[in-house]
């Protein structure tokens, strides 16, 4: 599949800022965050600027963006509505959840209350965009078990890292508890990614030309002429292709800069060093995160390319 740019972008920066405001309703439940309205209101409104980054980016992939209303009307039916709407829905308890953190104070009740919903609303909304990729029968690497659970602990690896970065600023302590709880959403993480990997790389073709045609029975089957004499828009949207090798050396960049550089440094900052390090942890998970999200989509391939003479 072409990895649209505004695709990748809204999925990177969309699903941190819902983890994040997923872990800022949960921790100050907890009363694991600094209750000031200063702190408070800041972290809330950057996790919401990730997410109207990433829904702002995706409009860039419509053909008619003042269209894009439509898109959620169709909520019944379609995992992408679904996601429209609950993106929509989340706005208004996090819009509380802020107001009611500055003007209250992290420990009033109205405050918790709003934070564990817009947490809910943030995890359904992430849920939402995995499942518009899951539900897709015709692309083997997405229509599969791991992708909901991969979307889910990204988001959260991700958006706690975040908090850990902003948290050094007002509170070390709250800090080290969101950089341990990066540490470990980060190995969850890289251990789904990876069976994630390994699942896709092991599982056999669901369709070949051989049982498209159901001409299998004599042996193979290959196309004796191509159905176009140029580049059409499904062969530039569902036949990109990604050499095996240039996958390998992007997973490798994925693996380090979004996985293992965040924990290592994550596991600094909890020694006391976390104002530089913290951040440039967050940075360095959203920029893998963000190959991984590319490879995600370049490496997937769908069915209609039989049609075009991929033997898979």
């Amino acid at each position: 599949m072409n990895p649209s740019f505004s695709v990748v972008f809204l999925t990177t920066m969309s699903g941190a800022g819902y983890g994040m405001l997923a872990w800022l309703g949960i921790l100050n439940a907890l009363g694991m965050l600094p209750r000031t309205g200063t702190f408070g209101l800041p972290a809330v409104a950057v996790a919401l600027a990730l997410t109207v980054a990433g829904l702002l980016a995706s409009t860039f992939h419509l053909g008619r963006p003042e269209r894009a209303w439509r898109a959620i009307s169709q909520w019944r039916t379609s995992w992408l509505s679904r996601e429209g709407v609950m993106a929509l829905a989340t706005f208004l308890p996090a819009t509380g959840f802020a107001v009611a953190w500055a003007a209250l104070g992290g420990g009033a009740t109205a405050t918790v209350v709003l934070g564990l919903l817009a947490a809910a609303c943030g995890l359904l909304t992430v849920a939402s965009q995995a499942m518009i990729y899951a539900s897709l029968k015709p692309v083997r690497q997405w229509h599969n078990a791991a992708v909901l659970p991969n979307f889910l602990l990204l988001a959260a690896f991700s958006g706690v890292a975040c908090i850990a970065a902003m948290a050094m600023f007002w509170q070390p302590g709250a800090a080290r508890i969101a950089a341990a709880l990066g540490v470990l959403g980060g190995v969850a993480a890289l251990a789904a990614k990876l069976s994630y990997w390994r699942r896709i790389d092991r599982s056999q073709p669901v369709a070949t030309i051989e049982s498209a045609t159901g001409l299998g029975f004599l042996g193979a089957v290959r196309s004796l002429e191509l159905p176009h004499t140029e580049e059409n828009y499904l062969l530039r949207e569902m036949g990109f292709a990604v050499g095996r090798k240039h996958a390998r050396r992007l997973r490798r960049i994925a693996v380090t800069v979004g996985f293992a550089a965040p924990i290592v440094l994550l596991a600094v900052g909890l020694l006391g060093a976390g104002a530089l390090l913290l951040p440039l942890a967050a940075a360095a998970a959203l920029t893998g995160i963000y190959v991984e999200r590319w490879l995600f989509f370049a490496e997937a391939t769908h069915t209609v390319t039989l049609y075009y003479g991929r033997p898979s």
